[in-house]
């Protein structure tokens, strides 16, 4: 074919893909239904129970905040920022409020300190001493979007902001990222996300993989440095939507997330469900591997090579590893449509490789093992050592899964994840059509070409408050871009 032919050819290719997102617009504007919640709940560790609390006067409806709980007062859970979407997704506004719930009373207050951060989502703020540090995040309108690298400091005695001009090269602006104080009282910003605009109705979104450290210079606390860090070990993969806790020895812990595959018009994500551990005292990345559950039989004894002493446990594995199973179910939606989930299961052990004194032989392994499914944006809290992980996110081809499972590990042990509540697949939230509804209509009409057979995704409505190209960094699923404008959020 000559190149006038091939012209011609992708010339009606475009065509055909913007018709299909024309049609996908249309009924996303007929079925799709944005909710932002400003419910509060609390989990009763002993009783196994969630409580909805009601309290007077909250914060308004939002979604991509941060709240950070402190001790002063009794306790107290204090929110910035965040954004709000109506239903149909097309308004949407970013806050620059600062609320405080103080635990002991059950009241919420709005603190109005002047001088904060401007309106924004992604930020990322953790308590510091006696200040709330405040880094990052973006802000996006109808035309245009910013993502911010400004550092902001509250005072938890005085109740003022300040912003902090660190010295150094520090974090190019980002959302999302990875925020978390060390043992000697730095803290560390790894990872985010951000998109720059590459032409006209095109963004691309960049994952960042950078480590820094922002720590007070000569140990006074007014003045602020950048440095920037290279931890040694198992670095987890670039991705964004990962979640982030501290582990009871100070340890940062990352949890799943999503890695992008991203092109002009297409975007597909590999959801993760794996542990990374950073230790900031060694400056090192760990792979967490779980010891499995311990069987009442007895244990059949192998012989092995003695390991070098010091050799973390956690950084075996090794690039010979076996792609580890999966487990595949069918559900069906309310309008009948069929979506397969697959759940990655733990990795077997590597070929070749003995088993340990402690492990079960292959012919006492149990069943399938218990996990949380890959995902992204999930929420974590740790409490007497152990540490909770709350629903997330997760695609299905064009279809938004969120999630509300409840599952808990033992952090000393490392053995194996308890579901304390497990994904029940009919109260699961679909969030967007499939492909297949819209390809069938598309069939109807007379087909595609081969070239237009790919679909030009990226968008969808998320349950906490979407819109156009807030990226993938979110804790509230992925926004909704604009026709052939892949985002993640």
């Amino acid at each position: 074919m000559g190149k006038k032919g091939k012209k011609e050819k992708k010339g009606r290719g475009a065509e055909k893909t913007a018709a299909k997102m024309e049609k996908k617009v249309s009924k996303r504007s007929r079925k799709e239904e944005t909710s932002v919640y400003n419910e509060l709940y609390t989990y009763n560790i002993r009783k196994d129970a969630w409580t909805k609390v009601e309290i007077p006067n909250p914060p308004p409806r939002r979604c991509a905040h941060q709240a950070v709980v402190v001790p002063q007062g009794g306790g107290q859970l204090w929110i910035f920022g965040g954004e709000f979407a109506s239903p149909d997704g097309e308004q949407f506004y970013h806050y620059k409020d600062l609320w405080v719930l103080h635990l002991a009373t059950k009241t919420w207050e709005q603190v109005r300190a002047t001088g904060g951060p401007s309106g924004r989502s992604g930020h990322r703020m953790v308590a510091w001493k006696r200040q709330l540090i405040l880094f990052g995040g973006f802000h996006e309108s109808t035309r245009d979007y910013i993502y911010y690298n400004d550092v902001y400091a509250f005072d938890l005695d005085t109740f003022t902001w300040s912003r902090l001009c660190p010295s150094g090269t520090g974090p190019t602006p980002r959302s999302g990222c990875q925020m978390s104080v060390t043992p000697q009282g730095s803290i560390v910003i790894y990872g985010g996300y951000s998109k720059q605009r590459v032409k006209k109705d095109v963004d691309r979104g960049t994952q960042h993989s950078d480590m820094f450290l922002l720590q007070p210079v000569d140990g006074r606390e007014g003045k602020w440095g950048w440095t920037r860090i290279n931890p040694a070990g198992a670095k987890p993969t670039p991705r964004s939507g990962f979640s982030v806790a501290v582990t009871p020895n100070h340890q940062t812990l990352l949890f799943g997330g999503v890695c992008d595959e991203e092109e002009e018009e297409s975007l597909e994500g590999d959801f993760l469900n794996d542990l990374h551990f950073y230790d900031a005292t060694r400056n090192r990345w760990f792979a967490g591997q779980l010891k499995g559950p311990k069987s009442e039989k007895r244990k059949r004894r192998r012989g092995r090579k003695a390991e070098p002493e010091g050799a973390d446990k956690q950084e075996r594995g090794g690039a010979g590893a076996r792609e580890p199973p999966e487990v595949v179910r069918e559900v069906v939606a309310e309008d009948g449509t069929v979506v397969t989930i697959k759940q990655v299961l733990a990795a077997p052990v590597p070929a070749g490789q003995p088993q340990s004194e402690e492990e079960d032989s292959p012919d006492e392994a149990g069943g399938p093992v218990v996990e949380p499914g890959p995902r992204s944006n999930a929420m974590l809290a740790v409490k007497h050592g152990r540490l909770y992980l709350y629903g997330g996110m997760f695609e299905a081809g064009d279809r938004q899964v969120t999630l509300s499972d409840l599952y808990c590990l033992d952090l000393h042990k490392m053995q194996e994840w308890t579901a304390l509540v497990e994904a029940d697949p009919g109260a699961q939230e679909w969030l967007e059509e499939t492909e297949s509804e819209e390809d069938s209509d598309e069939d109807a009409e007379g087909g595609s070409d081969d070239e237009d057979s790919g679909d030009s995704g990226g968008e969808a409505g998320g349950e906490c408050g979407a819109h156009a190209g807030a990226g993938r960094q979110e804790t509230h699923g992925r926004a909704a871009p604009e026709p052939s404008t892949p985002c993640r959020t």
